[in-house]
């Protein structure tokens, strides 16, 4: 037993060596370039790397071949491969994820990982838009390098402007959350507060980029948001989504932070460590569900 965690401990350093102390925006610009070349037998082969270090799984994907690794990267599903609780008072998953954190926004204070706080003033910018959290819901979804990287809307609403943070490109696996303070807080995201059309909460939506990803793309807006990137930090987007359109998506696998009134509570079954698709229960607004549907 102690041999098994002293080699788990030398591999999770070996892993934040790897994907940490390294020239971070330069690796990202330079996967970002060969991810977008098109050729499908260099496709074939990177995606064949891919699938000796994870567990990609393309049995859902609308297509089985590629023409670059981008492509791969942002495939969309075969139509009915994930089903949206209908249920007006749940809020749905807005992506394929494993639940990092969950809980109880604690006044504003929020955490990455068991000991690693921060506050929302150091993620949003908005001081409007951050006060409507406190004393709310959060709950962290990683999404891994493997899965699924389009994400949809968990309600019904509207949406009238994204907030754009340039930032780092530090990897948000487990091992650098539980190492760099913060980290949310240092990395390129976007803020998006959804208007609910049909419960009594507000929700927000944070997309956090990470290294070889730092690339988001968003439904109905021309530019991407990426290192590049040099226009305003807000940006007008006004769109309306049926619960589970798309959104947008990421180039790779990353991170979502989603925020909630404190009318909402976690959908049972969703934990520390739960995997969920798009379109499954996340939350609940307990002023519309009956009890036994809330915890």
């Amino acid at each position: 037993m102690e041999t098994a965690l002293r080699n788990l401990s030398r591999h999770e350093q070996l892993n934040f060596l790897l994907t940490n102390r390294i020239p971070r925006h330069a690796l990202t610009r330079l996967v970002g370039w060969l991810s977008r070349i098109d050729s499908p037998r260099l496709a074939r082969g990177l995606i064949g790397i891919w699938r000796l270090f994870t567990d990609l799984d393309l049995s859902d994907a609308q297509e089985q071949s590629f023409r670059s690794m981008q492509a791969c990267f942002t495939r969309k599903l075969k139509p009915g491969a994930r089903p949206v609780d209908a249920r007006r008072e749940i809020v749905v998953s807005p992506c394929d994820a494993v639940v990092g954190e969950c809980g109880a926004i604690e006044g504003t204070r929020v955490f990455q990982a068991k000991g690693f706080p921060y506050e929302l003033h150091e993620l949003i910018p908005d001081p409007a838009i951050r006060e409507t959290y406190r004393d709310g819901r959060y709950v962290t979804l990683r999404l891994r390098s493997s899965m699924y990287h389009r994400f949809h809307a968990p309600v019904a609403c509207d949406v009238d402007a994204i907030t754009y943070v340039s930032g780092d490109t530090w990897n948000v696996n487990p091992i650098a959350l539980k190492r760099i303070e913060k980290l949310f807080c240092r990395n390129e995201r976007a803020v998006i507060p959804l208007a609910d059309l049909a419960t009594h909460g507000s929700l927000c939506l944070v997309p956090v980029a990470a290294i070889l990803v730092a690339s988001m793309r968003f439904t109905g807006l021309e530019s991407g948001l990426n290192l590049d990137y040099v226009g305003p930090s807000r940006l007008r987007w006004r769109a309306r989504f049926r619960k589970g359109d798309e959104m947008g998506y990421f180039q790779q696998g990353s991170t979502i932070l989603l925020f909630a009134t404190g009318n909402y509570a976690l959908a049972p079954g969703i934990a520390v460590g739960t995997t969920i698709r798009m379109g499954q229960a996340l939350l609940a607004d307990t002023t519309l569900a009956a009890p036994e549907q809330t915890s």
